[in-house]
C-alpha cells in the first residue's frame, strides 16, 4: 500500500499567486506570493492530496485582475481502490472561488492581454490620488450594483479566505452549504480599490494593490415624540425612497492589501481615505469595522487616534487629578470634559467601544513617565511621586470600568477576589498594548516631520509609510 503521507502537499505552499503585467514583449512578472490561509477551501489541515511536486499557479493580470489557473505536478496518485486525488480546478470552480474565465486556456489569457489598450482605467470613479516614495497611487470607488465592479469583486474575492481569518464572500451564507452568492443587496455595498500607477516611457499602467468593501446599514435613531398632526388625514410619501438619503451605520467589511505592497503605508492610506469619505457624509452616523484582527486593530487605532486629535474638544480631555477617590461606593467623574464625551464621539462617528479604547490611549499618553506603562520593561523609570501614583490610579480606574462593563457577564460568575485579580492582569495587558501602539504613533510623527512636502498632491504621513488599497471604460469580460 502506498504511503499516503508522501502524496500530501501543504496548500499554502503549493499555491503560488502571481501578478503579471501586459507589455509589448508579453506578460511581465511583477511579484509572486503565497496565501496565508486555505482551510476554508481545502479543509482544516490545509492539504492537497494526490500529487508529487504539486504547483498550483494562480496568475492575475495586474491591472484588471483577470485570473488564470494552472496546475502542474511530476506524478499523480493512481492506485486501484485508493482515494482519488484532489481535483483542484473542480474544487475552485464548483465552490465559486474563482470566476469561469480563470479556467480558460493559457493562450487565451495571454492573447487577451494584448487587447488591453493603453488608455485602460479601473472601473468606478477616481476617488483620490496620492504620492508615495515608491510612486503614484490612485483609489477608485464604485458600487457593487455596477456590473464592472461585480466582475472585479468576483476576481478578487478569493483573497478574502486567503488573507482574512474567517473571511467570507459577499452574499455568502456561512450557515448554508450552497455556493451560490446572493447579491440582491448589491446597491448597499461600496467598493474601494487601490492601484499603483506606473509610467514607462510615454505609457501609463495600473497595478492592483488592495481593496476594501463597505456595507451600509440603516441607523435606528432614538425615538422622539412626533409632532402633533395638523389633520386626521395621513398618507405615505409619494415616489420611491432613496436609501442613500437615509441615516446609516457604515461597516467596513473586507480589507486586503496584497503581500508585495504591505509595510509601505498602503493599508493606512486606504483606511484613512475611506474613513474621511464617510465622515463627511451627513447621512453616516457611525463608522464600524467587522471583526478586525490584531494587525488591522493596530492600524485602525493609530489612524483613529490621529483623527480624534484633530478635534479641539478631544485634545482638551484630560485626567482630573483634583478628584478625590473614595475607598468604596460610586466613583466621581474622572475626566475633565467628560460631559462632552458622547458629543465628541457622535461628531467623530466612531463606535462606542473603539472610542473608549482610543480615549484611554490618549489619556495614557498624558501620564508621567514614572507610572506610564511601557514596553521597555528593563528600562529605568523616575521615582513616582504621590501625585504621579494618584494620576496613574485614575487612569487605571477608567480602563477597569470599561473592562468590567464589557466583560460583566463573565466576571459576575467568579469570586470577588478573583475578579479583582483578573481585572488587574487584563489592565496590565491593555497598558502594554497601548504602549506599543503609542510608540508606533510616536515613530510615525517623527518620520512625518522629516519628510519633504509634496508638490500638488497629498504626501503620505509617517503612519502611512510604516503601517501596514477621455478614457475607455473598463469592459466586462465573460466573467
Amino acid at each position: 500500500m502506498a504511503n499516503i503521507e508522501e502524496w500530501l502537499a501543504n496548500a499554502n505552499e503549493a499555491i503560488h499567486i502571481s501578478l503579471v503585467s501586459p507589455s509589448e514583449s508579453g506578460l511581465q512578472h511583477l511579484a509572486t506570493f503565497n496565501p496565508r490561509h486555505t482551510y476554508s477551501i481545502f479543509g482544516e489541515e490545509e492539504q492537497i492530496f494526490g500529487y508529487r511536486d504539486l504547483k498550483v499557479s494562480l496568475r492575475f493580470r495586474a491591472n484588471d485582475m483577470r485570473p488564470h489557473l494552472k496546475t502542474s505536478y511530476s506524478k499523480k496518485f493512481n492506485v486501484d481502490g485508493g482515494p482519488e486525488p484532489t481535483d483542484v480546478a473542480a474544487l475552485l470552480r464548483e465552490g465559486n472561488h474563482l470566476p469561469k474565465i480563470a479556467f480558460a486556456t493559457a493562450s487565451d489569457f495571454e492573447e487577451s492581454s494584448k487587447l488591453i489598450g493603453d488608455n485602460w482605467v479601473p472601473p468606478g470613479t477616481l476617488h483620490a490620488t496620492f504620492d508615495s516614495p515608491d510612486g503614484e497611487y490612485e483609489i477608485w470607488r464604485g458600487n457593487l450594483a455596477d456590473p464592472t465592479i461585480q466582475q472585479l469583486n468576483s476576481r478578487l474575492q478569493i483573497f478574502v479566505p486567503f488573507f482574512i481569518e474567517g473571511g467570507t464572500y459577499i452574499g455568502q451564507d456561512p450557515e448554508m452549504d450552497s455556493t451560490e452568492l446572493d447579491l440582491s443587496d448589491a446597491d448597499r455595498w461600496t467598493f474601494f480599490a487601490l492601484y499603483q500607477k506606473r509610467k514607462v516611457a510615454d505609457k501609463t499602467s495600473y497595478v492592483f494593490v488592495g481593496y476594501s468593501t463597505i456595507y451600509r446599514f440603516y441607523y435606528f435613531q432614538p425615538p422622539t415624540p412626533p409632532a402633533s398632526p395638523r389633520s386626521d388625514e395621513w398618507e405615505l410619501p409619494k415616489g420611491e425612497v432613496d436609501l442613500a438619503e437615509l441615516p446609516s451605520r457604515t461597516r467596513l467589511s473586507q480589507f486586503v492589501i496584497l503581500p508585495p505592497f504591505q509595510g509601505k503605508g498602503n493599508g493606512a492610506r486606504l483606511y484613512k481615505t475611506i474613513f474621511e469619505h464617510y465622515h463627511k457624509i451627513p447621512q453616516t452616523y457611525e463608522f464600524t469595522v467587522e471583526d478586525p484582527n490584531e494587525a488591522f486593530d493596530d492600524l485602525r487605532d493609530i489612524c483613529d487616534l490621529q483623527f480624534l486629535r484633530t478635534m479641539p474638544d478631544f485634545n482638551d480631555l484630560r485626567l482630573d487629578t483634583d478628584v478625590t477617590l473614595p475607598k468604596k461606593g460610586t466613583l466621581p467623574k474622572l475626566v475633565v470634559g467628560s460631559d462632552k464625551l458622547e458629543t465628541i464621539r457622535l461628531q467623530a462617528k466612531i463606535a462606542p467601544r473603539q472610542f473608549g479604547r482610543v480615549l484611554e490611549m490618549h489619556l495614557m499618553s498624558q501620564l508621567p513617565q514614572s507610572v506610564r506603562p511601557t514596553m521597555d520593561i528593563d528600562g529605568d523609570k523616575p521615582e513616582a511621586t504621590q501625585a504621579d501614583k494618584h494620576q496613574g490610579k485614575i487612569w487605571s480606574l477608567i480602563v477597569k470600568q470599561r473592562l468590567y462593563r464589557h466583560n460583566k457577564d463573565v466576571l459576575s460568575q467568579i469570586e470577588p477576589h478573583e475578579r479583582v485579580d483578573k481585572l488587574d492582569d487584563t489592565l496590565q495587558g491593555v497598558g502594554l498594548e497601548y504602549a506599543r501602539i503609542l510608540a508606533a504613533l510616536e515613530r510615525s510623527v517623527k518620520h512625518s516631520q522629516s519628510q519633504p512636502v509634496a508638490n500638488g498632491k497629498r504626501k503620505l504621513g509617517a503612519e502611512e509609510t510604516e503601517q501596514d488599497p477621455g478614457s475607455k471604460k473598463a469592459r466586462v469580460e465573460n466573467s
